[in-house]
């Protein structure tokens, strides 16, 4: 059947309805309409690195064009740390709801009941791809293709480098080892240049089969570790001098270290804005640019002290430099050339947007925090009423009240920078008060000086704090990894999501314990993987409180194996080696159904 026979067919369905007053959803009607939409998000890209913010050594010619000819959200924020930012986006709730309260520990893991944009577009009709970063849950059922994505290719954990990696591939951005739909997969290539490879070949066939494409990309680019980037970029940047953007002042020697870690990580951001313009260029050939919505944004500030723009902070830090950076909105059909808002709008208004954009309605069961900031992108006088956004993220098991937030409300900003890396903090609560819109640095704090509106914003937050608190009467408790499902046969238990009980989360010596679901009990063979040739000693396997012994060998990294039966139901499982007397957990556990 052609589209324009289609088009004839709704139209006579239309009238139909019309005269008969019989309800058709609205989006049924505009699938032909309805545009594509591309998220691109990067990792540990600050709100300055951008020429288009005035960035005068990392360039960005394609980002640039991108802010030129579409919109722009210039007072957009975001959390301090990368996966309770991958939680609103998905949800276009606070992350405290979801229960992702931090980056590792079991801590990043969002709950599967959550209602992520990528089910909701699957829901409508869309086809949905996820390249890059999930860092939400490498285990069913929190996986991105347990949660909406058809296709998937994605590294595990917060990034490549770290303890999730695939064993033989640790720390590989080129040539590496990547998830592709739940089976590791061996690569050829830069991880970035990779994921934007996959997301065109997904949209190519999207087009083939006249279906309208979600494609999210999210780069592990720039996050460290810096060992491997785009080669002949750092070449490049090597020649450049630093100093200029850079916030504090160094000796001669960590200003060469500063100097060659810039010039990797100006490499890394400039191969992905390469890449956003081969996907802008493929886009065009394919005739679908016009229709089809791409977002550029960042999920925090950025990974050193460099150039914010009028700001200050890095990435962990509740100052504006830390949360605050642009979101690029183009869609050449709906929304003009240059269009800019300085409204405040974050990250959890990106679901309700792009839902808005696709004429979707939001899942009552599923309330959204944030609002559709369309208007703002296509309307020339907008309404946009005052509100209230908490930014509020640190380590631990459980949100604590008072500790790291930061509160926004017009040009105020009310703010208790206790330190990201603690689960509590010390002291006394001594808040800070600044007027963005007069002292955007943060230099002046005036809490002393306007108690009325510090005890507004200061209820205003309590408030906040109890409703998003609510939200999880079990006390923040962490979602469990489900096994023995048919789902995942072979399920990989790795430090970035043990419950940390002993020395630091991923040091050599550290370790902790596994919370599972078991649907049915079953037989596993367990794989213990050390990250160094252990010498030779014992493993105590605990799963509930039965306990068993093993013999490991030396110099032998895995191949440990033993045979254990899991009951149904909840439990936990912990792996600690004794090697003359040294305590230490493995670096990786595997599971495998018998």
């Amino acid at each position: 059947m052609s589209r324009s026979t289609i088009n004839f067919f709704s139209l006579r369905i239309l009238l139909f309805c019309i005269l008969t007053g019989f309800a058709i959803p609205l989006a049924a009607l505009a699938e032909d309409e309805r545009p594509n939409v591309i998220v691109i998000m990067s990792d540990d890209q600050g709100g300055g690195d951008y020429g288009f913010q005035g960035n005068p050594l990392i360039e960005t010619p394609s980002l640039d064009t991108m802010f030129k000819n579409g919109g722009c959200l210039t007072n957009f924020y975001v959390s301090p740390v990368c996966a309770p930012t991958r939680a609103s986006l998905m949800t276009g709730r606070y992350n405290y709801r979801t229960r992702c309260i931090d980056t590792y520990i079991g801590r990043a893991m969002m709950d599967s009941d959550e209602k992520t944009l990528a089910e909701y577009l699957q829901d409508a009709g869309y086809r949905t791809g996820i390249y890059g970063k999930w860092h939400l849950g490498d285990n069913y059922p929190l996986r991105a293709n347990d949660q909406g994505f058809q296709d998937s290719l994605v590294h595990r954990g917060g990034g490549i480098g770290q303890p999730s990696d695939p064993i033989g591939a640790e720390g590989k951005y080129t040539d590496p080892t990547l998830i592709k739909n739940g089976i590791e997969t061996p690569m050829k290539g830069y991880c970035t240049d990779l994921y934007f490879d996959a997301a065109m070949e997904f949209i190519d066939q999207s087009v083939t089969e006249r279906k309208n494409f979600f494609t999210y990309i999210a780069t592990n680019a720039p996050h460290g570790p810096f060992h491997d980037v785009p080669e002949a970029l750092y070449e490049k940047y090597r020649q450049v001098d630093f100093s200029p953007i850079l916030i504090n002042k160094l000796n001669e020697k960590r200003l060469e270290k500063e100097n060659d870690k810039l010039a990797r990580i100006a490499a890394m951001i400039t191969n992905i804005d390469v890449n956003v313009g081969r996907l802008i260029e493929h886009l065009e050939s394919l005739g679908v640019l016009e229709n089809t919505i791409v977002i550029y944004l960042n999920d925090n500030g950025p990974n050193s002290m460099r150039f914010v723009g009028n700001m200050r902070g890095m990435k962990t830090h509740v100052d504006d430099g830390g949360i605050r950076s642009p979101l690029l909105f183009h869609w050449p059909a709906k929304v003009k050339s240059g269009h800019r808002s300085n409204l405040m709008c974050a990250h959890i208004d990106v679901l309700p947007t792009l839902l808005d954009a696709c004429s979707i309605q939001s899942d009552k069961t599923h309330p959204v925090d944030g609002r559709s900031f369309l208007p703002l992108l296509v309307n020339d006088r907008p309404e946009w009423p005052n509100r209230s956004l908490v930014f509020q993220t640190h380590r631990g098991d459980k949100p604590q009240l008072y500790h790291h937030f930061a509160l926004h409300n017009g040009p105020w900003k009310l703010v208790h920078p206790s330190g990201f890396g603690k689960e509590k903090h010390d002291g006394e609560v001594k808040l800070e008060l600044y007027n963005l819109k007069q002292d955007p640095q943060q230099q002046n704090n005036i809490a002393g000086n306007k108690p009325k509106v510090l005890a507004r914003l200061k209820e205003n937050y309590e408030s906040w704090f109890k409703d998003v608190s609510s939200t999880r009467p079990d006390n923040y408790a962490p979602p469990r990894i489900v096994i023995g499902t048919d789902h995942e046969s072979k399920t990989v238990l790795t430090r970035q999501d043990w419950r940390h009980s002993q020395g630091k989360p991923w040091a050599r010596d550290s370790n902790g314990s596994w919370l599972l679901e078991a649907e049915k009990p079953m037989s596993y063979e367990l794989e213990i993987i050390f990250n160094q040739l252990p010498t030779k000693g014992k493993a105590l396997i605990q799963i509930g409180d039965v306990s068993q012994t093993i013999e490991i060998s030396a110099g032998q990294k895995r191949g440990h194996t033993h045979l254990v039966r899991i009951p149904q139901g909840k439990t936990s499982l912990s792996v600690t080696a004794d090697f003359n007397g040294q305590k230490q957990g493995p670096h990786q556990v595997i599971l495998t159904r018998q």
